[in-house]
């Protein structure tokens, strides 16, 4: 995340409001609409949105549709239904865009994946074993735990109906790469990812991106830096819903006085994360 927001940004009020309007209308709003709601040029207003938040106007738009859409398909009576509920004014928009904002055909996520293949593999890490998994679009998930049955298992309980498949050679070479990042982190990791939730998700989420290996965010100060200073609660539960343990490295974030929190991967993993990025 690219922001340099400050906890006294004289905008953030504005923008977090504008962020309330996109998430609680039927359609998106129109940028010249929330310009001038929030006091700015169209201009203006559209930097310091993308400043505060990470994302454009649109992007954010985007992403509370997305959210809308994979909160409705499962449980609406159609798939048209959920489309005109989340705010979609066509289906054939929305079709241009369902793969890019579910990563799979709409029937499939409606039905837990069915029908989509999800390669997937093991590898072993001086951190424990490590699950690499993508979809068509990318890594949608890396998992880790001391019992490779259960990293499994949790991708079973992710994609229910999909049929995931052994990787071939060409996938074995993502999953060495995150676990040379598990060894060298500073290394970096740079591998397509399938990136899938809440739009308050993906601003943590991605502000957690913008966090420099070796270096620490607080939860309080991740929360500042999406605008939304109060939210350390729904901070923390970002962290904990992160799929994608090491690309979107929510080991980074610790509590105000420096001490380790909570980790969905285990603290000792945590630990020995932090200390290798910090190793000169």
């Amino acid at each position: 995340m690219n922001s340099t927001s400050t906890p006294g940004d004289p905008h953030a009020a504005a923008i977090v409001q504008a962020c309330r309007r996109i998430e609680e209308a039927e359609s998106p709003p129109a940028l010249d609409d929330l310009a001038e709601a929030s006091g700015m040029s169209r201009f203006h207003f559209h930097r310091v949105f993308k400043r505060i938040t990470g994302l454009t106007p649109k992007a954010y738009a985007d992403a509370c549709r997305s959210r809308r859409i994979r909160d409705g398909l499962p449980s609406s009576g159609s798939i048209t239904e959920a489309i005109y509920a989340a705010g979609f004014d066509s289906n054939s928009r929305f079709y241009t865009q369902s793969y890019g904002l579910l990563g799979m055909k709409p029937q499939a996520f409606r039905q837990g994946g069915a029908g989509e293949e999800i390669r997937f593999a093991i590898g072993e890490s001086s951190l424990g074993p490590v699950l690499v998994a993508a979809t068509a679009k990318g890594v949608c998930a890396i998992l880790l735990d001391d019992d490779p049955a259960v990293l499994v298992r949790d991708l079973q309980d992710r994609f229910p109906k999909a049929k995931l498949v052994g990787a071939d050679g060409d996938f074995e070479q993502w999953v060495a790469q995150v676990v040379g990042f598990v060894e060298h982190p500073r290394t970096g990791l740079d591998l397509p990812l399938d990136i899938r939730g809440t739009a308050f998700q993906q601003r943590v989420w991605q502000a957690l991106r913008g966090i420099p290996p070796g270096t620490t965010l607080s939860y309080t100060e991740v929360a500042e830096k999406i605008g939304s200073p109060k939210s350390v609660r729904a901070v923390a539960g970002a962290c904990a819903a992160n799929p994608l343990a090491l690309a979107i490295p929510c080991h980074r974030v610790v509590r105000t006085d420096g001490s380790l929190s909570g980790y969905r991967w285990g603290i000792g993993r945590k630990r020995a994360l932090l200390q290798r990025e910090s190793a000169p």
